[in-house]
Protein backbone atom coordinates (compact mmCIF):
# COMPACT_ATOMS: atom_id res chain seq x y z
CA UNK A 1 0.00 0.00 0.00
CA UNK A 2 1.09 3.30 -1.01
CA UNK A 3 1.80 5.85 1.43
CA UNK A 4 0.97 9.27 -0.48
CA UNK A 5 -2.48 9.78 0.92
CA UNK A 6 -4.16 10.25 4.38
CA UNK A 7 -7.37 9.85 5.19
CA UNK A 8 -10.72 11.13 3.38
CA UNK A 9 -10.69 15.28 3.62
CA UNK A 10 -14.47 15.75 2.34
CA UNK A 11 -17.32 14.43 0.00
CA UNK A 12 -18.64 17.18 -2.36
CA UNK A 13 -22.22 18.01 -2.72
CA UNK A 14 -23.67 20.04 -4.81
CA UNK A 15 -26.83 22.03 -3.60
CA UNK A 16 -29.57 24.83 -4.45
CA UNK A 17 -28.85 26.97 -1.19
CA UNK A 18 -25.21 26.39 0.19
CA UNK A 19 -26.42 28.36 3.17
CA UNK A 20 -29.34 26.41 4.18
CA UNK A 21 -27.61 23.11 3.46
CA UNK A 22 -24.36 24.12 5.76
CA UNK A 23 -26.86 24.31 9.07
CA UNK A 24 -29.11 21.31 7.50
CA UNK A 25 -25.86 18.95 8.33
CA UNK A 26 -24.61 20.62 11.07
CA UNK A 27 -28.26 19.96 12.51
CA UNK A 28 -27.91 16.29 11.18
CA UNK A 29 -25.03 15.11 10.81
CA UNK A 30 -22.99 17.54 13.91
CA UNK A 31 -20.90 19.28 10.79
CA UNK A 32 -20.20 22.71 13.14
CA UNK A 33 -16.98 23.77 12.65
CA UNK A 34 -16.06 25.88 9.39
CA UNK A 35 -13.21 25.61 7.44
CA UNK A 36 -13.72 28.12 4.77
CA UNK A 37 -16.71 30.00 3.02
CA UNK A 38 -15.58 31.47 -0.35
CA UNK A 39 -17.04 32.71 -3.40
CA UNK A 40 -14.88 32.35 -7.02
CA UNK A 41 -15.23 31.65 -10.31
CA UNK A 42 -14.17 27.19 -10.96
CA UNK A 43 -12.02 28.05 -14.16
CA UNK A 44 -10.04 24.43 -14.10
CA UNK A 45 -13.35 22.65 -14.04
CA UNK A 46 -14.61 23.84 -17.31
CA UNK A 47 -14.42 20.20 -18.99
CA UNK A 48 -16.94 19.32 -16.41
CA UNK A 49 -19.05 22.27 -16.70
CA UNK A 50 -20.13 22.59 -20.49
CA UNK A 51 -16.80 24.33 -21.19
CA UNK A 52 -17.96 27.47 -19.47
CA UNK A 53 -16.51 29.13 -16.06
CA UNK A 54 -19.36 29.38 -13.33
CA UNK A 55 -18.83 31.52 -9.88
CA UNK A 56 -20.18 28.79 -7.29
CA UNK A 57 -19.96 29.51 -3.31
CA UNK A 58 -17.77 26.64 -1.55
CA UNK A 59 -18.13 25.69 1.73
CA UNK A 60 -16.33 22.86 3.85
CA UNK A 61 -17.12 21.99 7.28
CA UNK A 62 -16.03 19.27 9.49
CA UNK A 63 -17.48 17.22 12.82
CA UNK A 64 -13.81 17.31 15.09
CA UNK A 65 -14.83 13.47 16.29
CA UNK A 66 -13.24 12.39 13.47
CA UNK A 67 -13.67 11.66 10.05
CA UNK A 68 -13.83 14.03 6.82
CA UNK A 69 -15.86 16.73 5.76
CA UNK A 70 -18.56 18.02 3.66
CA UNK A 71 -17.80 20.15 0.97
CA UNK A 72 -20.96 22.03 0.16
CA UNK A 73 -20.92 23.38 -3.62
CA UNK A 74 -23.80 25.96 -5.00
CA UNK A 75 -23.62 27.51 -8.30
CA UNK A 76 -24.10 31.27 -8.50
CA UNK A 77 -25.16 32.20 -11.78
CA UNK A 78 -26.62 28.88 -12.81
CA UNK A 79 -29.45 26.98 -11.51
CA UNK A 80 -28.51 23.05 -10.98
CA UNK A 81 -30.04 20.05 -11.86
CA UNK A 82 -31.92 17.64 -9.70
CA UNK A 83 -30.67 14.37 -8.29
CA UNK A 84 -34.10 12.79 -8.35
CA UNK A 85 -33.70 9.95 -10.80
CA UNK A 86 -30.55 8.10 -9.45
CA UNK A 87 -30.77 4.26 -8.77
CA UNK A 88 -28.92 1.69 -7.03
CA UNK A 89 -26.00 0.80 -8.42
CA UNK A 90 -25.65 3.50 -11.30
CA UNK A 91 -22.66 4.59 -11.72
CA UNK A 92 -20.78 7.25 -9.85
CA UNK A 93 -21.14 8.52 -6.00
CA UNK A 94 -24.34 7.17 -4.90
CA UNK A 95 -24.01 7.78 -0.98
CA UNK A 96 -21.90 9.05 1.53
CA UNK A 97 -20.67 7.10 4.24
CA UNK A 98 -20.84 8.29 8.00
CA UNK A 99 -19.85 7.05 10.91
CA UNK A 100 -21.59 6.54 14.21
CA UNK A 101 -20.62 5.79 18.26
CA UNK A 102 -23.90 4.53 19.01
CA UNK A 103 -25.91 3.63 16.27
CA UNK A 104 -29.11 2.91 18.13
CA UNK A 105 -28.87 6.60 19.85
CA UNK A 106 -27.88 7.93 16.33
CA UNK A 107 -31.00 6.03 14.77
CA UNK A 108 -33.31 7.18 17.10
CA UNK A 109 -32.29 11.09 16.99
CA UNK A 110 -32.52 11.18 12.93
CA UNK A 111 -35.77 9.06 12.84
CA UNK A 112 -37.13 11.96 14.36
CA UNK A 113 -35.88 14.63 12.65
CA UNK A 114 -38.74 16.17 10.46
CA UNK A 115 -38.33 15.98 6.11
CA UNK A 116 -35.75 13.36 6.76
CA UNK A 117 -36.27 9.26 5.47
CA UNK A 118 -34.25 6.91 7.81
CA UNK A 119 -34.54 3.32 7.26
CA UNK A 120 -34.80 0.53 9.65
CA UNK A 121 -31.30 -0.39 11.27
CA UNK A 122 -30.12 -3.45 8.96
CA UNK A 123 -27.78 -6.26 9.72
CA UNK A 124 -26.33 -7.79 7.09
CA UNK A 125 -24.47 -10.90 7.84
CA UNK A 126 -21.84 -10.16 5.01
CA UNK A 127 -21.11 -6.34 5.66
CA UNK A 128 -22.63 -5.78 9.34
CA UNK A 129 -24.87 -3.41 10.87
CA UNK A 130 -25.62 -0.33 9.71
CA UNK A 131 -29.09 2.44 8.20
CA UNK A 132 -29.62 4.64 5.63
CA UNK A 133 -30.66 8.51 5.75
CA UNK A 134 -32.16 10.56 2.85
CA UNK A 135 -32.13 13.77 3.14
CA UNK A 136 -34.51 16.57 1.79
CA UNK A 137 -32.85 17.11 -1.00
CA UNK A 138 -32.48 13.30 -1.88
CA UNK A 139 -29.07 12.96 -0.90
CA UNK A 140 -28.73 9.45 0.54
CA UNK A 141 -26.07 9.09 3.66
CA UNK A 142 -25.17 5.55 5.04
CA UNK A 143 -24.13 5.19 8.69
CA UNK A 144 -22.09 2.56 10.15
CA UNK A 145 -20.47 1.96 13.57
CA UNK A 146 -16.58 2.30 14.04
CA UNK A 147 -14.45 2.59 17.36
CA UNK A 148 -12.12 5.00 14.84
CA UNK A 149 -12.04 8.20 16.76
CA UNK A 150 -10.01 11.48 16.86
CA UNK A 151 -11.86 12.43 20.12
CA UNK A 152 -16.05 11.86 21.79
CA UNK A 153 -18.67 13.14 23.43
CA UNK A 154 -19.70 15.93 20.89
CA UNK A 155 -21.87 13.94 18.83
CA UNK A 156 -23.14 10.62 18.58
CA UNK A 157 -21.82 11.20 14.77
CA UNK A 158 -18.52 11.73 13.33
CA UNK A 159 -17.63 12.90 9.58
CA UNK A 160 -17.04 11.09 6.61
CA UNK A 161 -14.77 7.52 5.89
CA UNK A 162 -16.19 7.23 2.81
CA UNK A 163 -18.89 6.88 0.11
CA UNK A 164 -21.23 4.11 -1.95
CA UNK A 165 -19.78 4.31 -5.51
CA UNK A 166 -21.80 2.28 -8.63
CA UNK A 167 -19.14 0.60 -11.43
CA UNK A 168 -19.94 -1.11 -14.31
CA UNK A 169 -16.59 -3.24 -13.72
CA UNK A 170 -15.57 -4.88 -10.58
CA UNK A 171 -12.41 -6.10 -11.35
CA UNK A 172 -11.25 -2.81 -12.98
CA UNK A 173 -12.44 -0.30 -10.28
CA UNK A 174 -10.75 -2.14 -7.16
CA UNK A 175 -7.81 -2.61 -9.05
CA UNK A 176 -8.21 1.17 -9.12
CA UNK A 177 -8.90 1.95 -6.07
CA UNK A 178 -6.31 -1.00 -4.85
CA UNK A 179 -3.11 0.59 -6.61
CA UNK A 180 -4.25 4.35 -7.26
CA UNK A 181 -6.32 5.16 -4.07
CA UNK A 182 -4.20 2.40 -1.60
CA UNK A 183 -7.67 0.70 -0.36
CA UNK A 184 -6.15 -2.63 -0.23
CA UNK A 185 -8.16 -4.31 2.35
CA UNK A 186 -11.24 -6.38 1.73
CA UNK A 187 -14.12 -6.26 3.91
CA UNK A 188 -16.62 -8.36 2.27
CA UNK A 189 -17.50 -9.29 -0.92
CA UNK A 190 -20.85 -11.42 -2.11
CA UNK A 191 -23.77 -11.21 -4.33
CA UNK A 192 -27.26 -10.47 -3.34
CA UNK A 193 -30.75 -10.39 -5.03
CA UNK A 194 -33.71 -7.35 -4.55
CA UNK A 195 -36.41 -6.90 -6.55
CA UNK A 196 -34.92 -8.89 -9.45
CA UNK A 197 -32.18 -7.06 -9.62
CA UNK A 198 -28.63 -9.03 -8.61
CA UNK A 199 -25.86 -7.05 -7.31
CA UNK A 200 -22.26 -7.51 -5.84
CA UNK A 201 -21.04 -5.36 -3.16
CA UNK A 202 -17.40 -5.18 -2.22
CA UNK A 203 -16.31 -3.43 0.83
CA UNK A 204 -12.56 -2.16 0.66
CA UNK A 205 -10.77 -0.53 3.72
CA UNK A 206 -7.94 1.95 3.72
CA UNK A 207 -6.81 1.95 7.11
CA UNK A 208 -5.17 5.47 8.97
CA UNK A 209 -1.57 5.53 8.29
CA UNK A 210 -0.91 7.44 10.96
CA UNK A 211 1.32 10.08 8.59
CA UNK A 212 0.66 12.95 7.69
CA UNK A 213 -1.12 16.41 9.64
CA UNK A 214 -4.45 15.15 9.83
CA UNK A 215 -4.41 11.45 9.24
CA UNK A 216 -5.01 11.10 13.13
CA UNK A 217 -8.41 13.15 12.82
CA UNK A 218 -9.56 11.95 9.48
CA UNK A 219 -9.00 8.21 10.14
CA UNK A 220 -9.91 4.84 8.08
CA UNK A 221 -11.13 5.16 4.78
CA UNK A 222 -14.45 2.91 3.66
CA UNK A 223 -15.32 2.49 0.24
CA UNK A 224 -18.11 -0.06 -0.74
CA UNK A 225 -18.64 -0.75 -4.60
CA UNK A 226 -21.76 -1.68 -6.01
CA UNK A 227 -22.47 -3.52 -9.62
CA UNK A 228 -25.66 -4.49 -10.92
CA UNK A 229 -25.37 -7.61 -12.62
CA UNK A 230 -28.25 -8.12 -14.56
CA UNK A 231 -30.11 -4.20 -15.25
CA UNK A 232 -29.31 -1.67 -17.63
CA UNK A 233 -27.46 1.57 -15.41
CA UNK A 234 -26.05 5.02 -15.95
CA UNK A 235 -24.00 7.53 -14.90
CA UNK A 236 -25.44 9.45 -12.91
CA UNK A 237 -24.28 12.93 -13.86
CA UNK A 238 -24.99 11.77 -16.92
CA UNK A 239 -26.21 14.68 -19.49
CA UNK A 240 -25.75 16.99 -15.56
CA UNK A 241 -22.69 18.96 -14.51
CA UNK A 242 -20.39 18.77 -12.16
CA UNK A 243 -21.74 21.06 -9.55
CA UNK A 244 -25.19 19.61 -10.12
CA UNK A 245 -27.24 18.65 -7.18
CA UNK A 246 -25.95 15.34 -5.44
CA UNK A 247 -22.42 14.09 -4.84
CA UNK A 248 -19.81 15.53 -6.92
CA UNK A 249 -16.36 13.77 -6.39
CA UNK A 250 -14.44 12.19 -2.91
CA UNK A 251 -11.68 14.12 -1.76
CA UNK A 252 -8.42 12.71 -0.43
CA UNK A 253 -6.00 14.34 1.55
CA UNK A 254 -2.41 14.12 0.03
CA UNK A 255 1.04 13.77 1.97
CA UNK A 256 2.69 14.48 -1.46
CA UNK A 257 1.55 15.35 -4.68
CA UNK A 258 3.85 15.27 -7.14
CA UNK A 259 5.10 11.70 -5.55
CA UNK A 260 1.30 11.11 -6.07
CA UNK A 261 1.08 12.11 -9.35
CA UNK A 262 4.22 9.98 -10.63
CA UNK A 263 2.76 6.79 -8.55
CA UNK A 264 -0.44 7.41 -10.72
CA UNK A 265 1.23 7.65 -14.27
CA UNK A 266 2.90 4.46 -13.10
CA UNK A 267 -0.45 3.16 -12.97
CA UNK A 268 -1.69 4.37 -16.25
CA UNK A 269 -3.70 7.04 -14.05
CA UNK A 270 -3.48 10.78 -15.12
CA UNK A 271 -4.94 13.53 -13.41
CA UNK A 272 -7.69 15.29 -15.35
CA UNK A 273 -7.59 18.16 -13.44
CA UNK A 274 -4.12 20.17 -11.74
CA UNK A 275 -4.19 23.73 -10.02
CA UNK A 276 -0.22 23.84 -10.21
CA UNK A 277 0.36 25.50 -7.50
CA UNK A 278 -1.32 26.91 -4.18
CA UNK A 279 -4.62 27.74 -4.49
CA UNK A 280 -6.48 29.89 -2.25
CA UNK A 281 -10.01 29.22 -1.07
CA UNK A 282 -10.95 32.04 1.53
CA UNK A 283 -8.06 32.02 3.88
CA UNK A 284 -7.34 28.42 3.19
CA UNK A 285 -4.65 26.87 0.26
CA UNK A 286 -3.50 24.03 -1.28
CA UNK A 287 -3.13 22.08 -4.49
CA UNK A 288 -5.80 20.48 -5.67
CA UNK A 289 -5.71 17.90 -8.39
CA UNK A 290 -8.41 15.29 -9.93
CA UNK A 291 -8.59 12.09 -11.35
CA UNK A 292 -11.22 9.84 -12.65
CA UNK A 293 -12.25 5.94 -11.77
CA UNK A 294 -12.72 3.46 -14.89
CA UNK A 295 -16.18 4.68 -14.94
CA UNK A 296 -15.77 8.58 -14.70
CA UNK A 297 -16.44 9.05 -10.72
CA UNK A 298 -14.21 12.02 -9.73
CA UNK A 299 -11.61 11.58 -6.88
CA UNK A 300 -10.22 14.74 -5.61
CA UNK A 301 -7.30 15.03 -4.41
CA UNK A 302 -5.88 17.89 -2.37
CA UNK A 303 -2.32 19.09 -0.79
CA UNK A 304 -3.22 21.32 2.37
CA UNK A 305 -0.86 24.51 2.54
CA UNK A 306 -2.62 26.24 4.79
CA UNK A 307 -5.32 26.03 7.14
CA UNK A 308 -6.66 28.90 8.74
CA UNK A 309 -7.69 28.85 12.55
CA UNK A 310 -8.87 32.65 13.48
CA UNK A 311 -9.39 34.89 10.22
CA UNK A 312 -10.35 37.97 12.28
CA UNK A 313 -6.41 38.07 13.34
CA UNK A 314 -4.82 36.40 10.43
CA UNK A 315 -3.82 33.34 12.45
CA UNK A 316 -3.41 30.20 10.54
CA UNK A 317 -1.62 26.69 9.99
CA UNK A 318 1.36 26.84 7.10
CA UNK A 319 2.05 23.15 6.88
CA UNK A 320 4.82 23.74 4.01
CA UNK A 321 6.78 24.62 6.91
CA UNK A 322 6.91 21.00 8.53
CA UNK A 323 7.42 17.48 8.13
CA UNK A 324 4.35 16.42 5.92
CA UNK A 325 4.05 13.04 7.23
CA UNK A 326 4.58 14.25 11.18
CA UNK A 327 0.81 14.40 12.83
CA UNK A 328 -0.41 17.76 14.10
CA UNK A 329 -0.84 17.69 18.02
CA UNK A 330 -4.49 16.94 18.81
CA UNK A 331 -4.33 20.24 20.76
CA UNK A 332 -3.67 22.55 17.56
CA UNK A 333 -5.96 20.08 15.51
CA UNK A 334 -9.20 21.24 18.55
CA UNK A 335 -8.36 24.91 17.39
CA UNK A 336 -10.13 24.03 14.37
CA UNK A 337 -13.24 24.50 16.65
CA UNK A 338 -12.95 28.17 17.35
CA UNK A 339 -14.36 28.88 14.10
CA UNK A 340 -18.20 27.12 14.21
CA UNK A 341 -21.09 27.20 12.25
CA UNK A 342 -23.28 30.54 13.20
Amino acid sequence: MHQYLSGIQQIGIGVKNAEKAMHTYKHLFGMDVLIFNDEAEARLMTQYTGGKVYNRQAILTMNLQGGGGLEIWQYLDRTPEENNLIAFGDLGIYAAILKSQDITKSHARLSAVKDVKVSEIINCEHSGICFWVTDSCNNKFKIIPTENWFQTGLHDLGGVVGGVIGVSNMEKSLAFYKNCIGLDVVLYDFEYSELNTTYRKVGIRKKATGKGAFNELLGDVTIELVQALNKATKKIYENRYWGDCGFIHLCFDVLDMDSLKSHLEMNNCSLSVDSSNSFEMDNASGRFCYIEDPDGTLIELVETHKVPILKKIGWYLDLRKRNIEKPLPKWMIKLLAISKVK
